[in-house]
């Protein structure tokens, strides 16, 4: 259980407001390649696939060090860990103005995706700092911090054009150390650890850290955010994409569209942490699954051209969904999905408010890595199927398969614990060793 007498609210918003920027700060760092990565490929002339590679690096190791990162947060604090982490990075996105080939581009974006695993550590720094009420608030509040992305996208491109891509990367390290310097400044240890140390009490060691990833509910939860989260980003990186080729945009219009795609993505995080702290996180899952698969199923639906043989004659007509519908859809569609990230994270420090490093890192690190495949997906299948809406076919399924499991899984839980869990709002006192559900 956590201790939290003495905790002040003035130290609470503190730790979150702080945490939250840092963390902003962070996810620009983390998808800098995505404005420096187009001046790298025509100064060295990278081929498509070695531009995805580059660009897609900091995201993959990024998304798989979180696990880890997540872990060591909650066995050594979350503040000494974030600014650690921050430092190395801000270093690895320094030495990029030193590569020179292909392969040294590659390895330093190795280092500069250490910033993606900021997440998993702000996650159990912050959750330490609220009671379990209003942790779903605080998470969806933090979560804001992907607008990181955003800030890169409309800043860089400014810095890059005026100075080289080399000052982005430069001012962005910059950014990053004193970033660090003032969360360090400005925090305080989280209070369970500083009770710890008062007690000489010695951290959990890394196995039993990872003992909850045995039951089957976490890799559950990491399904609900492989796509909330994970598909989110890949939409935000594909649609420009899409709407060149589908609607005729200039590029210009389509970056712009799917930057106002990111933003209140974002945004909307902390509405989503608001609503499962009030209506419970299981509820707003259940809105967002279903109004996700009646979206993504709309937008499957591909431009059809149908000929009917009438009394008169043939009557020609065409199903396809127009710019504007697709707009409106693939906004609500996001939107969903934002509320959908926070309350995967409401649920974790609730059934294991002592793994939440562990459990919060692996579920990262998935959501993270859907990130990086699905793009690849999608392009895949517009190779095989040659169908434009054959992306929102595989979100269709993978939505579809999340929502059946999540809705069966409560439903053996309520069975087997007791019937009227069913009329609760919030979740159940189970221990962090509860079996697999």
């Amino acid at each position: 259980m956590q201790n939290l007498e003495g905790v002040t609210g003035r130290q609470q918003t503190q730790a979150l407001t702080v945490s939250t920027t840092a963390f902003t700060v962070c996810f620009a760092v983390w998808t800098i390649f995505s404005i420096i990565g187009v001046q790298i490929k025509n100064d060295l002339g990278l081929s498509n696939t070695q531009f995805g590679l580059l660009v897609g690096t900091p995201i993959l190791t990024g998304s798989l060090i979180r696990l880890v990162l997540g872990i060591w947060a909650d066995q050594y604090g979350g503040r000494i860990v974030l600014v650690c982490v921050m430092l190395a990075a801000a270093l690895s996105t320094w030495l990029l103005t030193f590569a020179t080939t292909y392969e040294m581009f590659l390895l330093a974006a190795l280092g500069v995706g250490i910033a993606g695993g900021s997440f998993s550590v702000g996650v159990a720094y912050v959750s330490k700092w609220y009671p379990k009420e209003k942790q779903g608030t605080a998470l969806g509040i933090f979560g804001v911090g992907n607008v990181g992305s955003a800030v890169t996208k409309f800043l860089a491109p400014f810095v890059m054009v005026a100075f080289g891509w080399a000052a982005v990367a430069q001012i962005w390290a910059g950014a990053l150390v004193v970033m660090a310097v003032i969360f360090w400044l400005t925090t305080k240890d989280e209070p369970q650890l500083a009770e710890r140390r008062a007690n000489k009490q010695k951290p959990e060691s890394f196995m039993a850290q990872l003992a909850p990833l045995k039951n089957l509910q976490v890799w559950r939860f990491s399904l609900y955010y492989f796509f909330v989260f994970g598909a989110f980003v890949a939409l935000a990186l594909w649609l420009p994409h899409y709407y060149v080729g589908v609607y005729g945009l200039s590029i210009t219009a389509a970056g712009m569209l799917g930057a106002a795609y990111s933003i209140p993505g974002s945004i909307f995080r902390a509405v989503g942490g608001w609503m499962s702290d009030k209506f419970g996180a299981r509820t707003v899952m259940y809105w967002t699954f279903a109004v996700s698969v009646i979206c993504t199923f709309l937008l499957s639906y591909p431009a059809t051209d149908y000929v009917v043989h009438g009394i008169r004659g043939p009557i020609e007509f065409t199903i396809a969904i127009g710019f504007i519908p697709f707009t409106i859809l693939t906004f609500i569609l996001g939107f969903f999905m934002s509320l959908g990230k926070a309350a995967v994270y409401k649920h974790i420090p609730v059934y294991y408010p002592n793994r939440v490093g562990a459990v919060g890192g692996v579920v990262g690190m998935i959501g993270g890595l859907g990130g990086f495949v699905l793009p690849i997906a999608f392009g895949v299948l517009n190779d095989v199927i040659g169908v434009w809406t054959s992306c929102f076919m595989l979100l269709f399924v993978l939505v579809g398969v999340a929502f059946l499991w999540m809705h069966f899984a409560i439903r053996r839980m309520e069975m087997k614990k007791a019937p009227q869990l069913r009329d609760m709002q919030h979740f159940p006192e189970f221990s962090d060793t509860e079996p697999a559900r």
